[in-house]
């Protein structure tokens, strides 16, 4: 199905441009959000005597996305989770949480705008990149930890997946320091 776009759509194209795109894709997605209209002539006189208004529209839309990217970028919003020894969540942190967590902090995030691929699952400093509008993508940290003082410390650089690991040489001379104390030997029962 050809159609006409009606903003920037990534990897597509720009505004006003006539491109081929697969019929559900259309049907699903680029028609039904307003991002785009069947390219027919008589849509393409109506796209033409509303461009104006289209690129003014968008434009002031980029603009508030600018204003909110130079408030939140860098940011770092704390997620706090049950885990394992390992650092290994027994859920995971979703798009979903990440938009919560972002809106608590008084942003306005959607969760459609959030770009993770994949769940987050492990605890630690997680970057993950916003696209607030097709032209402005942010970068913030999510810290996802099993308590606030955890988080406290990650934000310091702290690694908290580190188990402390005792060798056997180690626990061989506790174990004799142990039986050197109570004066006895593995023989004496």
């Amino acid at each position: 199905m050809e159609v006409i776009l009606l903003e920037r759509v990534p990897k597509l194209g720009q505004m006003g441009e006539k491109v081929r795109v697969k019929d559900g894709f259309a049907r699903n997605f680029l028609l039904p959000r307003g991002k785009a209209m069947r390219a027919t002539e008589k849509n393409a006189k109506v796209f033409e005597t509303q461009r104006a208004q289209l690129e003014a529209r968008n434009l002031e839309l980029k603009e508030e996305a600018s204003a909110v990217a130079t408030r939140i970028e860098g940011a770092s919003f704390t997620i706090i989770r049950q885990a394992g020894e390992t650092g290994q969540l027994y859920g995971s942190v979703s798009p979903r949480d990440i938009a919560e967590a972002i809106s608590k902090a008084g942003f306005s995030i959607e969760r459609n705008q959030i770009a993770v691929s994949n769940p987050i699952k492990t605890i630690g400093l997680h970057p993950v990149p916003l696209h607030l509008h097709p032209e402005v993508e942010v970068g913030v940290t999510i810290n996802v930890a099993r308590s606030e003082a955890e988080a406290e410390r990650q934000t310091k650089g702290e690694e908290i997946n580190v188990r402390e690991e005792t060798s056997l040489d180690d626990l061989g001379l506790e174990v004799g320091a142990a039986l050197a104390e109570t004066g006895g030997s593995f023989g004496d029962r």
